[in-house]
């Protein structure tokens, strides 16, 4: 059975990828190695044994989508990862992440449109709840205004989604992720930003590694117990099943609703300085860091409640904070060495 991973080659996309083909489905990666590389393929290889088909196009052309619906018209479900993510950067530039996000998307949704049937698998984001007024957050609580055209477009995509599945064959799970941190390990894939990190483990990681003079932390006055911020961080290959499991359902269909929503995290919220220490436990490595002011776009805390994806998909996150950030700074060393 045939499954497409738009942005098959980024860091969630390639773990995903994995637990496919372990499996047994058989993939068609499509990634325009904007924040990708091609190198990754080897790992996959690596994990699986298994080369999945890869084309490279970018999904904001039309037309390149239109053909490669025609050559691969055989996929039978799409989980779509293809988008930027960068909350600063979403800020700096915000027609960037509104052409990426949500022309691909739309143009995706109008191929899938025309078949019979269609399944189709959403990386939405808990940033669609905005600063949410109740933790844990659960599924029903309210989408807020968002606090950045990151957030905004992951919004967007799910009412677009949303309406399009009341008039069309597309049956659609939109998973909300919380923050998802760590590699495989085996350390053949992982997290590999371009550039700068923008996501704060990388950022612990080269800075570890000696790559960075110091990490920056973003705010030390937010009402929580040591002033950072609180994110609920979930182990990449935890996130990575959880698709598998929400493809299963809709080719099993079991869904019970044409667009079902999750949230995909460990339920435990944790904050900046204790993934420090947690790094520093692991590592054995004294973390050099400075307080800066915060950044706009940031919220106070957000972690998951996770009873929906546990007892309706029968998916929950194993892996601690510390197996996750002992997997980063296993790929870290990796990747340097």
């Amino acid at each position: 059975m045939k499954v497409l991973v738009t942005g098959g080659l980024g860091f969630i996309g390639s773990h995903t990828v994995v637990e496919l083909q372990n499996e047994g489905f058989d993939v068609v990666i499509v990634d325009n190695l904007s924040n990708s590389s091609e190198e990754v393929l080897k790992g996959i290889v690596a994990i699986t044994g298994k080369l999945p088909i890869f084309e490279k196009l970018d999904l904001r052309d039309k037309k390149s989508v239109q053909d490669f619906f025609q050559k691969h018209n055989d996929v039978k479900g799409v989980i779509h990862f293809a988008a930027s993510k960068a909350v600063g950067e979403s800020v700096e530039n915000p027609l960037l992440y509104y052409e990426n996000n949500i022309a691909a998307l739309v143009y995706i949704l109008q191929e899938l449109e025309k078949k019979e049937e269609a399944n189709f698998i959403f990386s939405s984001s808990c940033t669609v709840y905005g600063q949410a007024e109740v933790m844990p957050i659960t599924e029903n609580a309210p989408v807020q205004t968002a606090m950045s055209p990151y957030g905004n477009t992951k919004q967007i995509g799910e009412e677009i989604i949303t309406e399009v599945t009341r008039v069309s064959n597309i049956n659609a799970i939109l998973l909300r992720y919380f923050n998802p941190i760590g590699s495989h390990p085996s350390a053949e894939i992982g997290e590999l930003p371009l550039g700068v990190p923008q996501n704060l483990v990388p950022f612990i990681t080269q800075t570890g590694f000696g790559l960075r003079k110091e990490l920056s932390v973003f705010g030390d006055d937010y009402p929580t117990p040591d002033g950072t911020a609180i994110r609920d961080y979930i182990h990449v290959v935890d996130l990575a099943k959880a698709h598998v499991i929400a493809l299963q359902r809709l080719l099993n269909k079991k869904n019970v609703e044409k667009v079902e929503t999750f949230n995909l995290g460990t339920g435990k919220g944790s904050s900046v300085l204790e993934v420090i220490k947690s790094f520093e436990k692991v590592s054995g490595k004294k973390l050099p860091y400075k307080i800066c002011p915060r950044r706009e776009g940031d919220i106070t805390e957000a972690y998951a409640n996770t009873d929906k994806a546990n007892n309706v998909l029968g998916w929950k996150a194993k892996s601690t904070l510390d197996e996750a950030m002992a997997s980063a700074w296993k790929w870290e060393q990796k990747i340097r060495s």
